[in-house]
């Protein structure tokens, strides 16, 4: 499909692009998202990603895309008024916000409240890279279909399985099958990560200023803590995530 050159800012695709970088409410009620990159792009059609309009820095050049693709082209002022991303090469792209899929797992991590999107893409991405195919998001945790969270995950959010759910919903998710759930605590209940067996179970790692919710930490199974030398205060919760999920596939 030949691409259609764009010049204008009033166009409605860069109307749209705008508004599904910015707006995440806009973008769940669309149920589309955008990215940007030749690698992601790539990535996104490689793992049957359902990518929906591509717009081009300039011309077109370097990926076939699938029948059905919308293709565009606009100069590079107006590419840079739509983009998100400082100085993109581009492309940017939309993609169709998958639905939500079946909760079953053998084993998962889940993050409370953590509201960096580099540091829920950073997790997603780790996850995949350690064979670790679910994550959970539970309660104000960044939206994994912004620009920023989806770029951090390095195309790693083309093929997790990413549940959400509320407080209760963990404890559940975990029952349902059969795994218990650990929440990573500085507590003195908490066992040193290295006494667990973790490979079936669901981990849940709070946000870096507050830790886990005392609601949630009522629905563990048990606690767990990251062993730190004496006068550190926490990890990040990116790093500490990280830290679990090489646990976990130990």
């Amino acid at each position: 499909m030949a691409a259609e050159h764009i010049t204008s800012r009033k166009n409605p695709l860069i109307l749209r692009l705008r508004a599904l970088a910015a707006d995440g409410a806009f973008r769940r009620a669309e149920r589309e998202y955008l990215c940007d990159g030749h690698k992601l792009l790539e990535e996104a059609l490689d793992k049957g990603a359902k990518v929906r309009a591509v717009l081009w820095k300039g011309e077109p050049g370097g990926i076939v895309l699938p029948d059905g693709v919308r293709q565009y082209s606009a100069p590079e002022d107006l590419f840079d008024y739509a983009s998100p991303m400082k100085n993109s090469p581009g492309p940017l792209f939309t993609l169709a916000i998958p639905e939500e899929p079946e909760p079953v797992f053998t084993r998962a991590i889940l993050l409370e409240n953590v509201q960096d999107p580099g540091n829920v893409g950073t997790v997603i991405r780790t996850a995949a890279a350690m064979g670790v195919d679910t994550v959970i998001l539970c309660g104000a945790c960044a939206d994994v279909y912004s620009p920023k969270t989806a770029r951090a995950t390095m195309g790693a959010v083309f093929r997790e399985k990413i549940l959400h759910c509320d407080v209760e919903g963990a404890r559940a998710l975990a029952r349902r099958n059969a795994l218990k759930l650990y929440g990573a605590a500085l507590s003195e209940r908490a066992a040193d990560i290295r006494t667990l067996r973790l490979q079936n179970a669901v981990i849940a790692v709070g946000s870096e200023g507050r830790g886990l919710s005392a609601e949630l930490l009522s629905q563990c199974d048990g606690e767990l803590i990251i062993p730190m030398s004496p006068g550190s205060e926490s990890l990040n919760a990116a790093v500490a995530a990280s830290i679990v999920l090489w646990e976990m596939a130990r």
